[in-house]
């Protein structure tokens, strides 16, 4: 007699589940890898240069950012998860990309004086006018994205990436060593994009005469049209404390939030959109398995915060021997800011979780509305905020982001048939055993002696990873068996 196995409805088949597998270990393996070498250059140049170069940078960032928000990466993300995507489809994509990042282009270089006269910097014109040139990689970086998200190759990707990271982090540290200044944070992104989309289109052989006749792509238009929407309020939300900030602090004040801020957001920004774009391939194949995207979307949650909570509170637990190691005595003055925003980041963490859910089942108006919730409340309150400085602006996070969390898993949740009980069950392990983690470094922290900052922090590290897998060991196994299972492919 034959013995068969009913298939759980609510679980991605093996041979996804195998995708899925081999796709995060790419992404984010080189991604881990790609990010140590980022890192090592970036931290040295920050050493290099002044408060001032990054503040002048980040002026640059709210206009650059802004239109990257247009670039068409949603129109490629249509093509990700449409049924049909021949020839002709991929042909009228690279058609839309290329007019689209061509206005961009334009738009920006126009619009680089008026920044340069809000900001009363008159350099930010020219380092605009150099930044636009970006906007013609972009289209031979996302057409061969879509290409090799829709067959989940996320290997070739993650090679190009190393390679282009390599590339950037070179320039940035010939740039810093030659004495450019400002100008070495323009030419390494240079460096990168453009590397990175001669090697995408290589990977994804995806080199093509555009079309220019649109006609039948009105789907990926209207698609790419809702997410970018999401992205602009995105925008808002994500650039108004530095455009806020830029028009009331001095370069070196900015430059030490914004320092700070990239600190505190290393894993949020660096280590979670390679994993959402994981997220998005895999959620758009099940999109018509009832509650398979439920089950897929608490997991991720949980294995993401078992690695990204330690990592907030040991770095508010650790802030200044890590300030004074990691970026030189001369920022100082951002360790209180480091401590308090990485507090804050957690709650940021889950938030940008949501979107791949809902635009892979073909609700991009979810994260547009939540983006728009998020465009509201984080401008008023850095608007008031800027009032106190520095400090009145790490404040204004924690009085937008639990409202606006909030909002979001209201909207959210039910659509994507999660309960907010099966959610909060999964990420009360990482939380509890990150606090008790943070208490005690901190706790330890107070009764030591004075010690040379590297030393000072290697033992507080030491002793926060300890702390951590312990109180994980006796109070989640579980927690623990789940990563453990997804590393060595055993189904959980």
């Amino acid at each position: 007699m034959t013995e068969t196995t009913a298939a759980n409805p609510n679980q991605p088949s093996e041979s996804l589940r195998d995708q899925v597998r081999s796709a995060v270990i790419w992404r984010s393996g080189t991604q881990i890898l790609g990010q140590i070498i980022t890192w090592a250059s970036t931290f040295l140049v920050i050493r290099i240069l002044s408060p001032s170069d990054y503040g002048l940078f980040a002026m640059t960032q709210v206009i650059l950012v802004l239109l990257n928000m247009l670039n068409g990466y949603g129109l490629a993300s249509a093509l990700v998860r449409r049924g049909d995507a021949d020839r002709h489809a991929q042909r009228q994509l690279f058609g839309m990309l290329i007019l689209l990042n061509g206005a961009l282009a334009l738009a920006q270089f126009l619009a680089a004086p008026l920044a340069a006269a809000y900001y009363r910097q008159p350099i930010v014109t020219q380092l605009l006018h150099v930044q636009a040139l970006l906007y013609l990689a972009t289209p031979f970086i996302a057409l061969p994205y879509a290409l090799l998200a829709r067959a989940m190759d996320f290997r070739k990707q993650a090679q190009v990436n190393l390679f282009s990271a390599l590339a950037g982090a070179f320039t940035a540290l010939a740039g810093a060593l030659s004495g450019l200044g400002v100008w070495t944070l323009v030419l390494a992104p240079l460096a990168l994009f453009f590397t990175r989309a001669i090697g995408m289109t290589i990977a994804a052989r995806s080199l093509m005469w555009p079309s220019f006749d649109f006609r039948g792509a009105g789907d990926i238009a209207r698609y790419g049209g809702v997410m970018a929407a999401g992205q602009i309020f995105w925008f808002l939300q994500s650039q108004a404390d530095v455009f806020i900030a830029g028009r009331m602090f001095s370069p070196h004040e900015l430059g030490i939030y914004t320092t700070s801020l990239f600190l505190t957001q290393i894993f949020v920004s660096k280590f979670v959109p390679p994993l959402n774009e994981v997220a998005f391939s895999a959620y758009a194949r099940m999109q018509h398995e009832a509650g398979a995207i439920a089950a897929a979307f608490v997991r991720s949650a949980r294995i993401i915060l078992v690695v990204g909570l330690p990592f907030y509170l040991g770095l508010a637990a650790t802030a200044r021997p890590l300030v004074a190691v990691v970026l030189g005595p001369q920022w100082h003055e951002a360790a209180d800011i480091v401590h308090w925003l990485a507090l804050a980041m957690p709650m940021m963490t889950l938030q940008i979780l949501f979107a791949p859910a809902t635009d892979a089942i073909g609700r991009p108006d979810i994260g547009a509305r939540n983006g728009l919730t998020g465009a509201v409340l984080l401008p008023v309150t850095f608007l008031v905020g800027v009032h106190w400085g520095v400090m009145g602006i790490v404040a204004a996070w924690f009085v937008a982001y639990p409202f606006y969390l909030g909002i979001s898993a209201w909207r959210t949740l039910p659509v994507i048939g999660v309960r907010t009980r099966d959610l909060v069950d999964a990420i009360t392990p990482p939380a509890l055993a990150a606090v008790a983690m943070a208490l005690i470094v901190s706790l330890l922290d107070d009764g030591l002696p004075p010690m040379a900052p590297l030393s000072h922090l290697a033992f507080l590290a030491c002793t926060g990873v300890a702390a951590y897998g312990a109180w994980l060991a006796v109070f989640a196994k579980g927690t623990i068996e789940e990563v453990i299972d997804m590393v060595r492919k055993r189904k959980s």
